[in-house]
C-alpha cells in the first residue's frame, strides 16, 4: 500500500539540475528532445527510424542470447514483437551488480515495465518492449563486488580482471550457498550461467520474464559491428571531445555540475582479463598499461575484423545503445540523466535520434514494525526528509514551554552595536572596524548560548530523540537514500509478492518519491 508520494525536492536528496529538468525548466531544453510526457511519444515514435537491417541482427543476436533460457509466453512475445516494423524499445541500463545489488536496480526495471503497458494503452497500433541493457562491458569490480542484506555487507572475492559480464561465477555460486534464505533462483543462476553476464539474465528472467523483460547483452561481435562507423570516426577523427565538450562547457556556463568528462578517444581495448583505455601517442595507438599498440592502418583493419575488441566508454555507450536498438526512452536516475544533458550534440552529429530522457521511479518501503514505531513518533513523512540535527532541534523546540531560541535578542543586539557603530563613526571613523568585530565576535557568543540551551531541550526528549533517530538510521543508511544502499531481499524474503506489489502500484510518469509499506 502506497503511504505517501512527495515532490523530489523536498526531499533534498537531488541535484538541483534535475530538480530544474523535473519541472521543466527552461535553461535545460536545448539539451534534451522531448520532456516524457505520455502524449510526447507521438513525436518519438514519428521521429524514430531504425533500419530493418539492424532489426534483423538485433532479433538474430537476441535468440543466440536466450538459446538455453526457459522464456515465458510474455517474454517470447517480446521477442517475436522486436522483428516488426512498429515495435519499440524502452530501455534501462544498469551495472551487473551481485544479486540485484542495490533497491532501484529494481525500481528502473519496474520503470521500463510499466511504461510499456502505459504507452501500448496510449498507442495501441504500435508495441513496446521493455529492455535491460546489461554493462557487461564494464570493468569497475569494487562497485559491484557486494551487497547489502539485513545491515550486512556480503563481498564476492574473486582475483579476474577485465570486463565484469565475463567473470566465472564459481565464487558467487558458493557466496550464494552460505548466506542463510537466499532464493533457489540466485543459486541456480551463479552455477548455470558460464559467466557473470549469463547468470544476471537469468535470475532478472526469472524477477521479470513473465512481464515480457528483454535482458540485452551489447558485447557482441554482430553488434559492434552496426557501431564500427561510430568507433572509427571516434578514434581517428575524435569527433566527440570537441562535441561534448562544448555542450559540457556551455552547461557549465549556466551553473550546472557535468558528469562525465570526453577523452579524444572514447574506446576501450577489450581482450580476455582486459578493458583498457587507448590512446594516441607518438604516432601509435596504445592500449595503457599494456605493450600492445597499433598503427593507424592496423588498427583500422582490426575495427573492420574484430570490433567486439572496441568498448565504449560512457560517452559513447549511449550512441552504441540507440544504434542496436529501436529505442524511444533511456529510464535512469538522477546521475545518468544528467550526463545524457552532456551529449545530445554527439548523437546529433551522427544522426541518431534522442531518446526521451525518463526519471526512474524513487520509492521507500517501510516494514510494519518502522511504520508502528513511525505513527507513535507523530513524525510527518516530509518532517522525516530533513536533515537529522534540524528535526532533532524542532522536536526539541516544539515540546517545551522555555524560550529557548534568542532571536528577539539577537535583534536587540544588532539594533545596538548599529547605534555604537554610528557613534564611533562621529568620535573616530577608525573605530568602525573595531566595533564590527565586537559585533560579530557577540552574536557568536549568543548562538553558542543557544546551542547549549538546544541540548538542554533535548536531553529532556531523548527518549523520543533516540527513538526517531533508530527509525532514520533504519530508512536512510548512512544518511542516504534506502534503495541505495539495501537490497530488495530486505523486502521480497519476507513477502515473495513484493516486486509484483510494486509493479502494481508504481506508475512511471509520476515523477514523485513514493512511499509503501511492505505490502504483508
Amino acid at each position: 500500500m502506497k503511504l505517501a508520494s512527495l515532490d523530489l525536492e523536498v526531499t533534498n536528496k537531488f541535484s538541483k539540475l534535475f530538480i530544474d529538468y523535473i519541472k521543466e525548466n527552461d535553461s535545460l531544453k536545448d539539451y534534451y528532445n522531448v520532456f516524457p510526457h505520455v502524449e510526447n511519444f507521438e513525436e518519438l515514435i514519428k521521429e524514430r527510424k531504425f533500419g530493418a537491417e539492424n532489426r534483423k541482427i538485433l532479433c538474430q543476436t537476441l535468440d543466440k542470447q536466450y538459446s538455453n533460457i526457459s522464456k515465458s509466453t510474455s517474454l517470447e512475445l517480446s521477442l517475436k514483437r522486436l522483428a516488426e516494423s512498429k515495435t519499440f524499445t524502452i530501455t534501462t541500463g544498469h551495472q551487473l551488480n551481485i544479486f540485484t545489488g542495490p533497491l532501484y536496480f529494481i525500481y528502473k526495471i519496474i520503470t521500463v515495465i510499466n511504461t510499456c503497458k502505459v504507452l501500448k494503452e496510449k498507442y495501441p497500433d504500435c508495441n513496446f518492449v521493455p529492455v535491460y541493457w546489461m554493462a557487461s562491458e564494464d570493468h569497475d569490480y569494487d562497485e559491484i563486488k557486494y551487497f547489502r542484506l539485513d545491515g550486512k555487507k556480503h563481498i564476492w572475492e574473486t582475483d579476474q580482471n577485465g570486463a565484469v559480464g565475463r567473470f566465472d561465477t564459481k565464487e558467487l555460486s558458493k557466496l550464494a550457498n552460505e548466506i542463510p534464505g537466499i532464493p533457489d533462483f540466485f543459486k541456480s543462476a551463479y552455477k548455470q550461467g558460464k559467466n557473470l553476464a549469463e547468470a544476471v539474465r537469468i535470475y532478472v528472467n526469472e524477477l521479470f520474464g513473465e512481464e515480457g523483460l528483454v535482458v540485452v547483452d551489447a558485447d557482441d561481435t554482430d553488434l559492434k559491428r552496426l557501431f564500427i562507423p561510430v568507433i572509427e570516426d571516434d578514434i581517428i577523427n575524435h569527433s566527440a571531445k570537441k562535441v561534448v565538450g562544448d555542450c559540457t562547457d556551455k552547461l557549465e556556463s549556466i551553473g550546472y555540475k557535468t558528469q562525465v568528462f570526453p577523452r579524444e578517444i572514447n574506446f576501450f581495448y577489450l581482450d580476455d582479463q582486459l578493458r583498457s583505455r587507448i590512446e594516441y601517442q607518438d604516432g601509435l595507438y596504445q592500449v595503457l598499461d599494456t605493450d600492445i599498440s597499433f598503427d593507424q592502418s592496423t588498427l583500422e583493419k582490426l575495427i573492420k575484423e574484430a570490433p567486439e575488441k572496441f568498448s565504449p566508454n560512457v560517452i559513447l555507450r549511449p550512441v552504441y545503445q540507440e544504434v542496436i536498438l529501436p529505442n524511444l526512452a533511456y529510464i535512469g536516475g538522477p546521475s545518468e540523466v544528467a550526463y545524457w544533458f552532456q551529449l545530445k550534440p554527439i548523437f546529433d552529429h551522427y544522426q541518431i535520434s534522442f531518446p526521451a530522457l525518463m526519471p526512474r521511479n524513487f520509492a521507500m518501503v517501510v516494514p510494519k514494525h518502522i511504520f508502528n514505531k513511525i505513527e507513535k513518533t507523530g513524525i510527518s513523512w516530509e518532517e522525516m526528509l530533513k536533515d537529522k540535527n534540524e528535526i532533532f532541534k524542532q522536536i526539541a523546540l516544539d515540546n517545551t514551554d522555555n524560550k529557548v531560541l534568542l532571536n528577539g535578542q539577537m535583534n536587540e543586539l544588532v539594533d545596538l552595536f548599529d547605534k555604537i557603530k554610528a557613534q564611533a563613526e562621529l568620535i573616530d571613523p577608525t573605530l568602525k572596524a573595531h566595533v564590527e568585530a565586537q559585533s560579530v565576535r557577540t552574536q557568536n557568543k549568543l548562538e553558542v548560548i543557544e546551542k547549549k540551551f538546544i541540548r538542554a531541550e533535548k536531553r529532556k526528549h531523548s527518549d523520543k530523540i533516540n527513538q526517531i533517530d533508530s527509525i532514520l538510521d533504519y530508512l536512510f543508511p548512512n544518511g542516504g537514500l534506502q534503495e541505495r544502499t539495501d537490497n530488495f531481499l530486505n523486502f521480497y524474503l519476507a513477502n515473495p509478492k513484493f516486486v509484483k506489489n510494486l509493479i502494481d502500484q508504481l506508475d512511471p510518469f509520476d515523477y514523485r518519491f513514493h512511499i509503501f509499506d511492505n505490502g504483508q
